[in-house]
């Protein structure tokens, strides 16, 4: 059995990175520290799905490279879960990107910022194409194809 922990935006952002705002420095840093975060579970054996909008490459290679591998397998697996910047605006339950339009969060991903998609991501997600549980399915297959969801004993 895997113990398996989801760290978001709403759980970071109120606490551990509640003194950064949006802009690419404090982006920069929010990102370590989620992958400082992610180090620790994941030594002490926890599977973490680590949900955030990670706009720069750079960040996420370093990322990368402070979680390495854990023998064969990654520690770290890039997942782009793809959608167009009206796709995101439909779902938004927040209101982000309204308030993102009407200039009242500068900043802000995909409006007023850069993202720079993943080159070679481990997996992509077509959430703007699939339903969510088609999602759930492809990347359910691809942890438990590579060993993830199983006990190394039983590889």
């Amino acid at each position: 059995k895997k113990t398996i922990y989801i760290l978001d935006g709403d759980n970071i952002r109120h606490g551990l990175c509640s003194d950064l705002g949006f802009r690419p420095t404090d982006r920069q840093e929010n990102i370590r520290r989620i992958g400082e975060v992610c180090n620790l579970f994941t030594d002490a054996g926890t599977i973490v799905l680590a949900a955030f909008v990670s706009p720069y490459k750079e960040d996420r290679d370093k990322v990368r490279l402070l979680l390495g591998k854990n023998g064969e397998r990654k520690n770290f697996i890039e997942i782009h879960v793809q959608a167009s910047v009206s796709t995101c605006e439909e779902r938004d339950p927040k209101g982000l990107y309204k308030r993102a339009r009407a200039g009242e969060i500068l900043n802000f991903t995909g409006i007023s910022a850069p993202f720079e998609a993943p080159e070679n991501p481990e997996v992509v997600l077509k959430s703007g194409e699939k339903s969510v549980e088609d999602c759930v399915s492809q990347l359910v297959t691809y942890l438990k194809d590579g060993g993830y969801l199983s006990s190394p004993e039983s590889k």
